[in-house]
């Protein structure tokens, strides 16, 4: 864990992004109801840039698909596009692709998924 910064000190890049990530997170895994399988279309919003249209069913497309949600979305967006089981499954492979603070919020907030991570390893 961190040191925490002095009050003084201004906040860092890495204090702003752990915050923003952090306001987004459900309030429990169990919200993310997203679909199984089938073929998702994400909100510009959410997906502005490249790929907007992603089939489940497709391991790489869903890896991207949750990879995009995961650093883009809003909290309804990551409950809307996230499976719980899936984002689990996944996950120990998901992590290395996310930014290390998304890594980080997400781990701190729900340690399932650091078990799930090092269960994997």
């Amino acid at each position: 864990m961190a040191p925490l910064p002095h009050p003084l000190s201004p906040p860092t890049t890495a204090d702003v992004l752990r915050a923003r990530y952090a306001g987004r997170l459900p309030a429990s895994l169990s919200k993310l109801a997203g679909p199984l399988g089938g073929t998702v279309e994400l909100p510009l919003h959410v997906a502005w840039s490249g790929l907007r249209s992603y089939d489940l069913d497709r391991p790489r497309q869903r890896m991207s698909l949750y990879r995009t949600v995961l650093a883009e979305g809003q909290r309804d967006d990551l409950t809307a596009y996230l499976n719980q089981d899936l984002l689990v499954e996944q996950w120990p492979v998901l992590r290395t692709l996310v930014s290390r603070h998304i890594r980080q919020v997400w781990e701190e907030a729900f340690p399932q998924l650091a078990d799930q991570a090092s269960t994997a390893a």
